[in-house]
């Protein structure tokens, strides 16, 4: 659904991560497609509404089973502009492949088709000999029972030792991701985010989806127009009705008093964009906001085997005077999401990749969990302070003493210095935390809905 609100227009998206749940689609030796299909899409997600002025919705934001029914009833009840469904392939060969539906078409989905599948082949083709499997049409049903435009998109193959060695490649997974964004963003003739914030103006939410509808018909009755945005917190539904985005804040509250007119009960705004400071600026040194259970729960839902450090970054983080959130956003790149798919084994508590430079020097190893984690920020702190170790604290990483003091204040100041060449490693961390970012507001803003709800049941 287009929005022309506040002198912005405003498309939507919905990005469908593949299987989910009780339904892992393919999988190889512990490999599942079903995270894989997670983490794109949530990076997908995160660049997007990072650099653009669009409204994202994903069919599940966690390990959810959602019936193929249920992901395209969600984007044609809200009216969506775009159907982006992603997977990974199995059952022979490799590279990569795009679908559309195979029946009638618009002439708009086959270009939108064309302009992704070329981005992405551009990009990762011949810096990672991928093969071209082509752009093919299929009688899929998200592609066939979805009313708006529909892409499904099959990111290498999980049974492939080549491709699955990809997947495991938090560099390739970083520029796959950003291909079908920017892909997405050009096809769509998406505009350019500026540094403003944007505010949403909710007129309800609700857990039963029909409820929500009939909000949107009692506005549509009063000349407002609305649509759905499906959220997601703690494995619950709910459907949150919008009614406008601005670049005004001054534009939105006018919105939200129009609402009280017409007897909308509690109406509130939304800031679309996470108040963090530009990448240059984001010191390593500062305040923790992040909670440990925020930190471990991001972490959790791409791979629910991580091990509980949430507490542990707090802690030192706190201790240090290091971002120990940020820390844990680089734990989870350095540890692909702490399933140890690179050089460093899980036994070595190495959550930073400390010394590790080949299979022949697999870097350092710490007793347990909590010397990891010290060991972690301690090094992010001989990176970023020319002061001694805070007193009652003893040395606990090994190469210290190796460090540059003050050589790194910042995370984007760790490029080339923490990895080799790292261009963009800090640049990948704060990615990665951005989206720790997001997915809490999401799962906070939701809670607040029901809160709200609960107030309102209590008032009555």
């Amino acid at each position: 659904m287009k929005f022309n609100k506040g002198g912005i227009t405003i498309k939507t998206i919905i990005i469908d991560p593949g299987h989910g749940g009780s339904d892992p689609g393919a999988s190889y030796k512990g490999f599942l497609e079903k995270n894989y299909n997670l983490t794109i899409a949530r990076k997908v997600r995160s660049y997007l509404l990072h650099h653009y002025q669009v409204n994202v919705t994903m069919t599940r934001t966690s390990d959810q089973t959602i019936s193929l029914t249920e992901r395209t009833d969600i984007a044609n009840s809200i009216n969506a502009d775009y159907f982006l469904s992603i997977h990974n392939n199995a059952s022979g060969g490799r590279g990569f492949e795009t679908f559309i539906y195979n029946g009638q078409v618009s002439n708009q989905t086959k270009s939108i088709q064309n302009t992704i599948h070329n981005q992405v082949i551009t990009t990762i083709k011949d810096k990672y000999n991928v093969p071209d499997r082509g752009k093919k049409r299929a009688n899929f049903h998200v592609l066939r029972e979805t009313k708006m435009s529909a892409i499904l998109i099959e990111v290498l193959f999980v049974d492939n030792e080549q491709d699955l060695q990809l997947l495991n490649n938090n560099s390739f997974i970083d520029e796959v991701s950003e291909a079908i964004a920017k892909g997405t963003a050009s096809a769509l003739n998406l505009q350019v985010k500026s540094n403003n914030p944007l505010y949403r103006v909710i007129a309800g939410s609700f857990k039963d989806r029909q409820n929500a509808l009939q909000r949107i018909q009692f506005l549509k009755k009063n000349n407002i127009d609305s649509f759905i945005t499906p959220t997601t917190i703690s494995d619950e539904r709910y459907y949150r009705v919008q009614t406008g985005a601005y670049s005004s804040e001054k534009n939105a509250k006018q919105q939200v008093e129009a609402l009280k007119e017409i007897g909308i009960a509690n109406p509130f705004l939304l800031t679309t964009s996470p108040a963090t400071p530009s990448d240059d600026s984001l010191s390593i040194e500062g305040a923790t906001v992040l909670d440990a259970n925020q930190l471990d729960t991001f972490a959790q839902v791409v791979n629910p085997e991580t091990p509980v450090l949430g507490e542990l970054y707090v802690k030192y983080g706190e201790l240090y005077g290091v971002r120990g959130d940020v820390a844990y956003a680089q734990a989870i790149h350095e540890t692909n999401y702490f399933r140890f798919t690179g050089i460093v084994q899980i036994n070595q508590n190495n959550y930073a990749g400390i010394g590790a430079t080949d299979v022949l020097n697999q870097g350092a190893s710490f007793t347990t969990p909590e010397e990891g984690v010290h060991a972690h920020i301690q090094h992010l702190y001989a990176y970023a302070s020319l002061n001694s170790i805070p007193d009652g604290l003893s040395l606990i990483d090994p190469r210290f003493s190796l460090v540059s003091r003050g050589s790194a204040v910042t995370w984007i100041g760790l490029n080339g210095k923490w990895a080799v060449p790292g261009d963009f490693y800090g640049q990948k961390i704060l990615s990665i935390y951005e989206d720790m970012i997001i997915s809490t507001i999401e799962r906070i803003e939701t809670q607040t809905d029901v809160l709200r709800s609960l107030l309102n049941e209590i008032k009555e």
